[in-house]
């Protein structure tokens, strides 16, 4: 820990410390990303910029637009190749102890639910299934008769060159629906304002006699790979 009064004593100690720290950190940016042929290890690497990091926030008035915190990326070597994440990478913060690894956990726990709800994805069969929910309501409320509702088999939307890499699924739902054609649009209008992403591929509309009409078609909507399988 770094402490004002005790270990750095004058500005000119602490400026030369950060200029050190921020030409060693530089030098292993470099080595890491751009040469691929890092000295030292990523803890040891992680501790530099944690000590940059503690003097910055203590006197950060000898950093201002200077040091490694406002440089924004580095040149990536070429060796490296191009990968999509399966997951959302929502954080990389480092973690030095087993109570900061636990902290980060409990942090993303709290996010999630929120990152989840204003999402236009699907992120778990809950959510698949809440959709299921809405579109009987929706009829229920609006006078029409579900005759067929059935989820089909999810189709994988590929990524990447070489089209290895899931994006995301395109999950259909076919449908069959009757009743008035007015409380119909008001049923297709409810759909649209949902927050998630839902597309009407798919759409015939008969003239039953009698009875109003009858809309057969395909809806789609989008899921995160594994997760809406949860």
């Amino acid at each position: 820990m770094i402490k004002k009064n005790n270990f750095f004593t004058k500005d000119t100690n602490i400026k030369k410390r950060l200029n050190e720290l921020t030409k060693i950190i530089h030098k292993h940016n470099i080595l890491y990303h751009e040469k691929d042929n890092p000295e030292i290890s990523d803890r040891d690497f992680d501790s530099l910029i944690k000590e940059y990091n503690e003097i910055e926030k203590n006197f950060p008035h000898l950093t201002k637009n200077k040091g490694p915190n406002k440089s924004i990326g580095i040149k990536i070597s070429s060796k490296f190749k191009k990968y999509a994440h399966k997951k959302r990478m929502l954080s990389l913060s480092n973690a030095f102890s087993e109570k900061d690894l636990i902290d980060f956990i409990e942090r993303i726990k709290k996010l999630q639910p929120e990152y989840d709800k204003k999402s236009k994805l699907f992120h778990s069969q809950k959510e698949v299934e809440g959709l299921y929910q809405n579109i009987s309501d929706f009829a229920s409320t609006n006078s029409l008769n579900i005759i067929n509702l059935n989820k089909e088999n999810p189709v994988p939307i590929t990524s990447g060159k070489k089209k290895k890499n899931v994006a995301y699924f395109k999950i259909p739902v076919s449908y069959e629906i009757s009743g008035n054609y007015l409380g119909y649009l008001k049923f297709r209008r409810a759909l649209a304002k949902s927050n998630k992403v839902i597309n009407f591929d798919r759409e015939q509309i008969t003239v039953v006699q009698g009875t109003g009409i009858k809309s057969v078609g395909t809806l789609s909507i989008v899921g995160l790979p594994d997760e809406y399988k949860k």
